[in-house]
């Protein structure tokens, strides 16, 4: 094991013990705060601590082996012995370095879902559509729950824009990754001569931000301007300019909200969707400096990159930055997103697990 890891295991091991005597203190749920933050950094440091135990009894079961190396009688079995304990060492470590790969603080947060037509027309506005049901179906089979902020839908159906907030356990730890230009290749139910289209939508995928931590927003440096909604929503969305327009000057972006009656509401919800813009702007910049020194398998997450293509015809689905293909279109459109999202995750900490081995041995 490198010495900078095990330093790190050691620290991570007297940390234990602290946190041990200090809940077990009789004036610990005094601060009932400070107690949560105490057995929630328990909870995390303990398995770590538990497998570096394992880990060093495995080692002393080596270095015992070692010394019977010396009887004639013992050989063989301090050979299987020291064979044994390396064996377990080797695959103790690699479960050590991924405990010890840093987290993503916005894992846990809720996120803000956007799909976007791009090319294509009224098919890519259907195929917007088509990924909105996948990820709402997803969100199902997680049990997180779905709230359309904000949604522009097309004369034939499906949305020239939708934008949602998902709600849940784990929402953006699994989804961070959708981020990007999803490609269709299919027959339209429009056309008559049964030729294959090729259209394109892209999504966004932004961690909620923290409205007293991640991004203050000067109310100087925002205009906000009302107008009547368009749209279906009876008399009374006809009567009253209830739809928000919120434009941040400094960095230009715009965001509408005309989903709910009140005007209070859909700026409130206007003004959150800009704070996860604001954050995944100030996120974006952050990983193309460390993309410039290091290119990530996952790629860069920009709105214009192409990373996954649906061919019906062929019924598979194609990850293009994984290179993985998976012959379940039917399935992946129906929310079973699974195996795509866990292949992402798993190619993400391959690459943290070799920058860790880099920093180690520089």
């Amino acid at each position: 094991m490198k010495s900078s890891i095990a330093s790190k295991l050691e620290q991570l091991a007297r940390r234990l013990g602290e946190l041990t005597r200090l809940l077990s203190s009789e004036d610990v749920v005094r601060d009932m705060d400070s107690y949560r933050k105490l057995t929630r950094e328990h909870a995390e440091i303990t398995p770590v601590v538990e497998l570096y135990q394992s880990f060093k009894q495995a080692e002393e079961d080596a270095h015992t082996a070692q010394e019977m190396l010396a009887d004639p009688q013992m050989k063989a079995f301090a050979e299987a012995e020291i064979r044994e304990a390396r064996e377990r060492m080797a695959a103790i470590e690699i479960e050590l370095q991924k405990l010890l790969l840093p987290k993503d603080p916005n894992d846990e947060r809720n996120t803000f879902l956007e799909i976007r037509a791009g090319t294509g027309g009224d098919e890519s506005a259907l195929f917007a559509g088509d990924l909105f049901r996948m990820y709402t179906r997803f969100a199902e089979r997680n049990r997180w729950q779905v709230e359309v902020i904000s949604e522009s839908p097309s004369e034939i159906g499906g949305f020239k824009e939708v934008i949602a907030k998902i709600i849940g356990q784990g929402v953006f730890s699994k989804l961070k990754f959708e981020s990007g230009g999803h490609r269709v290749q299919r027959v339209p139910a429009t056309e008559t001569q049964g030729r294959i289209h090729t259209s394109a939508c892209t999504v966004a995928v932004m961690p909620e931000a923290d409205e007293i931590n991640d991004v203050v927003i000067n109310p100087a440096e925002i205009r906000v301007d009302t107008f009547r909604a368009s749209g279906a929503g009876g008399q009374h969305i006809n009567k009253t300019d209830s739809a928000v327009r919120v434009t941040h000057l400094p960095t230009g972006i715009v965001v509408e909200c005309q989903d709910g009656r009140s005007q209070h509401k859909n700026k409130a919800q206007a003004l959150s969707v800009l704070a996860a813009r604001i954050k995944d702007k100030q996120l974006r910049e952050q990983a193309a400096k460390q993309a410039a020194t290091r290119k990530s398998l996952i790629g860069s997450g920009d709105r214009s990159e192409r990373i996954r293509t649906y061919n019906f015809p062929q019924g598979r689905v194609t990850d293009h930055r994984i290179n993985l293909t998976l012959y379940k279109i039917q399935d992946i459109m129906d929310g079973d997103l699974g195996e795509l999202t866990g292949a992402l995750a798993a190619e993400h900490q391959a690459e943290q697990l070799a920058l860790l081995g880099e920093e180690a041995a520089a």
